[in-house]
């Protein structure tokens, strides 16, 4: 199943892409999911940012080293 779009492009526009034997719906179709991959690439992105944020801890430097050096 599909739907149909429109798009409304500048008449000097359509007359360019007349002058050469490309299939602009494929190409258009084809750069509409690379474009999609992109923004759901960068939403998972997003998430796992989020996420391990939310697992970061919070550590304090400066005790650390000084139980590391009481220790030895």
């Amino acid at each position: 199943m599909s739907d149909v779009i429109s798009v409304r492009i500048p008449r000097e526009l359509k007359e360019k892409m007349r002058k050469y034997s490309v299939d602009w719906s494929r190409e258009i179709r084809e750069f509409l999911e690379e474009r999609i991959r992109a923004l759901e690439f960068i939403e998972m992105l997003d998430g796992i940012e989020e996420r391990a944020r939310k697992r970061r801890t919070r550590v304090d430097s400066a005790r650390l080293i000084r139980e590391a050096r009481e220790e030895r």
